[in-house]
Order: structure tokens, then sequence, then C-alpha cells
């Protein structure tokens, strides 16, 4: 069976990274874009993120232009704006896309695990995934779910 630690992502600064590498934590996984009205959310994941770090908590953000063209073009301006905005310290990958015929094999795989309310398919920025600590996902939440309100089901798994 294959877990999230079976993919490879490609970080913004064009390294290829191996997700076996957050083998053992629990991943928040969010699809994210720097010009969307759910862009304070980055507030909220990181405070999470400083929280619940030492736990074993790493959150993944994702950078997609699908929804409305939200994100900027540049990842290096992507990256800026997350930090000087929301004090972002977690992992920013390189943009992606998460629906269609070239979206990113590792959405692939979280969309068949969780389906959302409807269908397979990401609706928007900021759809969340919490995984455990064995690479499944656990559970997913819409782009509209606040980061706090899923702390206790990411408490449960830490």
């Amino acid at each position: 069976m294959e877990t999230v630690y079976d993919f490879h992502a490609k970080l913004a600064n064009g390294q290829e990274k191996s997700l076996k590498e957050y083998e053992g934590k629990v991943l928040i996984i969010v699809n994210t874009a720097s010009k969307c009205g759910l862009t304070p959310q980055f507030a909220e994941l990181q405070e999470l993120y400083d929280k619940y770090r030492e736990q074993g908590l790493e959150i993944l953000g994702f950078p997609c232009d699908q929804f409305n063209n939200q994100e900027f073009a540049d990842i290096e301006e992507t990256m800026q704006f997350c930090q000087r905005n929301y004090g972002v310290t977690f992992p920013m990958f390189a943009k992606i896309d998460v629906n269609g015929k070239n979206e990113d094999p590792l959405f692939s795989f979280l969309k068949g695990q969780k389906n959302g309310l409807l269908s397979k398919s990401i609706k928007w920025n900021f759809t969340k995934f919490l995984v455990d600590r064995s690479g499944n996902v656990a559970e997913r939440y819409s782009p509209t779910t606040k980061p706090g309100k899923i702390e206790s089901d990411l408490q449960k798994l830490l």
C-alpha cells in the first residue's frame, strides 16, 4: 500500500525532496495561494507549526495557481510574501497543479485517500490533508475550515 512517504516533491528552490524524510511525523499538507481571501490561514498554520513542531508536526505548503490565478508567477515572490506577511517557516514547495491532467502525483494520491464533499477534486485554495505518523491520510478539510478547527484532530495523532 502506498503512503505519502512514497512520493517526492520539488522544493521552492528546485531541489527534489523525498517525503520519506518526514516518516514518523504528523503532516498537514495544504495547497496554498498568496492572493486569496483565505490567505490569512497562513498565520494559523504557522501558529500550529510553532506549537506542535517539537511534538512531531510538519506542515507542507504547496502553492497552486489553478483557482483564479491567485498565486504569484515567481516562486521567490511567493516565498518572500509568505515569510514577510505571515512569518512562514514551515516547508514550502514549488508551485503545482492539484487537479487536471498536470496534477501532482502526491495530490492525486491524497485525493484518492479522502474525497471532498461532492467529489475527489480540490475545489479551492487551502484544502488541508491531515496525515498520520504512518503516512496515511487521516482527514481532509475544506478550504474554509480554519487551521485552528483541526487542532483537536491533530492532537489525537501527535
